[in-house]
């Protein structure tokens, strides 16, 4: 049942005091309110750098042929290891676990794109048509290199989008001829790049089938490193580990030999970033909740005042039958009222203003790689009204005592 009386004193109360009421209030709603807030930009941030990720393979990771460190059946160390094409092959029959294996090389020397009149020069790459599923490539005219391209040495390129624009402006250039180191190629598509880490340098890029040019250019059957995707719900360390020790069998390096092959794991970045990001909420959350304290701490004091000031009017309440019970529940609901409405405001003010970012972002069209949709998960609104009214008990607790233990006799002589 609720109270009326009661009700009415609280907002009595409440209404003769009505600016340090406003000011007690505004300590819980500021502290509310900038928890609500930080937690939204970090999870804003937080969207954007997965956003990145998700636009590249996580389940892979990269490896590299470097330098031998340890002798190993009679040979030197400081000898160089070379990935070869072979060594794709090999991991295709013997690490079924191995999803897709992306090979990629590039073109020595220096030289020029051609195209007509004009000539720029850019980096030239040959790549298997699964780096697809390694990184995330928008397509914007034509196609992508496909497999077909690779099995019988097509001379075709696929061109990045700022590459197509400094050659042939606004002309289409898919089924146009570039002139790489004096061989044509018909272009047969444009891309754009989005990821983590993408940037203008890659779509400076001309992308040819890795079997056309280490044949066109002579480049035997060397490559430079390999990506290779892993089936989902397997441990990646498992399948670089049983990589490194199949191409060490290979080119002949000792097993326990550290440096001769290189790799880089993208699960191991991505773990990193979700353990900064937890390191990053829990950070706001003890700045929030440490502003929400002060505001607490405001509104306990200010009710400690407020007993103090109706000392005789407790008295009188006692001596006409008031239990102790009675007078705590009148200032606990007190407490908790300032507290929840002004935590409420606040989680509703800081929910807006990220809102009206969003939208504001969207409507204008302002993009940031590292920085999208600012928002609060619902449980976290959740958590953030509970501590609210927690923090009213709390605070209405020290008070409500204080005003039980009033003596009867002693109150009705103060003045």
């Amino acid at each position: 049942m609720i109270d009326l009386d009661a009700w009415q004193e609280i907002f009595s109360s409440l209404g003769r005091h009505k600016l340090r009421t406003l000011l007690t209030a505004f300590g819980v709603f500021w502290g509310i309110f900038l928890l609500v807030l930080l937690l939204g930009v970090g999870k804003g941030i937080e969207n954007g750098v997965y956003s990145q990720f998700g636009r590249s393979a996580i389940n892979r990771f990269a490896i590299w042929g470097r330098s031998t460190s340890l002798p190993y059946k009679g040979l030197r160390p400081g000898r160089p290891v070379r990935l070869t094409t072979e060594d794709v092959e090999a991991i295709r029959h013997n690490i079924p676990e191995a999803r897709f294996i992306n090979a990629s090389v590039g073109l020595w020397g220096e030289y020029a794109i051609r195209y007509n009149n004009k000539s720029s020069a850019f980096s030239v790459r040959g790549e298997f048509p699964e780096l697809l599923q390694v990184r995330h490539f928008e397509i914007n005219q034509g196609r992508f290199l496909n497999a077909s391209d690779v099995a019988t040495t097509r001379k075709v390129a696929v061109l990045g989008r700022q590459a197509a624009n400094v050659l042939f402006g606004e002309h289409n250039p898919v089924g146009e001829y570039l002139n790489i180191k004096g061989v044509f190629f018909l272009v047969v598509g444009v891309f754009d790049v989005a990821g983590f880490g993408s940037n203008q340098r890659q779509t400076e890029i001309i992308y040819l089938p890795l079997t056309t040019l280490l044949h066109t250019f002579n480049q035997g059957n060397h490559i430079w490193s390999m990506n290779i995707v892993v089936d989902n719900n397997i441990p990646i360390e498992a399948i670089e580990t049983k990589t490194k020790a199949l191409l060490k069998k290979r080119h002949r390096v000792a097993p326990n030999d550290g440096r001769a092959i290189g790799s880089w794991n993208a699960s191991e970045e991505f773990e990193k970033f979700q353990r900064l990001f937890r390191g990053i909420r829990i950070f706001l959350w003890i700045i929030g909740t440490g502003t929400i304290i002060a505001g607490v701490i405001g509104v306990s004091n200010i009710m400690l005042i407020m007993v103090k000031e109706r000392t005789r009017e407790i008295g009188i309440r006692k001596a006409l039958g008031a239990t102790p019970f009675s007078i705590v529940s009148l200032i606990i609901q007190e407490a908790i009222f300032i507290t929840t409405i002004s935590g409420y405001t606040g989680l509703v003010v800081s929910v807006g203003v990220l809102e009206a970012v969003s939208s504001f972002m969207e409507k204008f069209g302002i993009r940031n790689e590292f920085f999208r949709k600012p928002e609060v998960d619902f449980p976290i609104a959740v958590a953030a009204v509970a501590i609210v009214v927690c923090a009213g008990a709390v605070a209405g607790w020290i008070p409500a005592r204080n005003a039980a233990q009033i003596d009867t006799i002693e109150a009705l002589r103060g003045e």
